[in-house]
């Protein structure tokens, strides 16, 4: 069976129609939306075995690895040394950090190849930021500055109890 419909029509689908300024650079519209930072969070669990020397050495190359692939970190919380729920890699604790920060999506393969190799990171896990995410923070974060913790709610009551 031979096609016989206009070239033209079928060829207006193919065409490049992105807008922005990385439109002249790139070869198509995927490329074009693939090259804007978009926010992701890690959270990375390093061998608690380990000296805290060797620990720091290894959050800096969590730091330098999002940084040197383009990454823009934007906050960093170091939960410290926690009891792990199962074994991995025969250690039962590990040392937790989370990390937020904005990169290119292309980045991010190449981000979770370094930490795969990486002998003293045992998980990680890094997710995108989508905008109802970042909508329900700031709900949260809203109420529970409103209510405040249960562990505030606590030492208040332990202070009017003093009084």
């Amino acid at each position: 069976m031979v096609f016989t419909g206009d070239r033209e029509a079928v060829g207006q689908g193919l065409r490049n129609t992105c807008t922005s300024p990385c439109a002249s650079f790139s070869s198509s519209q995927n490329d074009c939306a693939m090259n804007k930072l978009k926010q992701y969070e890690c959270t990375v669990i390093i061998d608690g075995g380990l000296q805290d020397d060797a620990i720091a050495s290894a959050m800096e190359l969590v730091k330098n690895t999002v940084t040197g692939k383009g990454g823009v970190i934007n906050s960093v919380l170091e939960v410290g040394r926690r009891k792990m729920a199962y074994l991995i890699r025969k250690s039962s604790i590990g040392y937790y950090a989370h990390i937020e920060f904005d990169a290119v999506p292309s980045a991010i393969a190449e981000i979770e190849r370094v930490f795969r190799y990486e002998d003293n990171i045992l998980r990680f896990l890094i997710i995108q930021l989508s905008s109802p995410l970042l909508e329900m923070r700031k709900r949260v974060e809203k109420y529970s500055v409103m209510l405040g913790s249960p562990e505030d709610q606590v030492e208040a009551e332990a202070a009017t109890a003093k009084s």
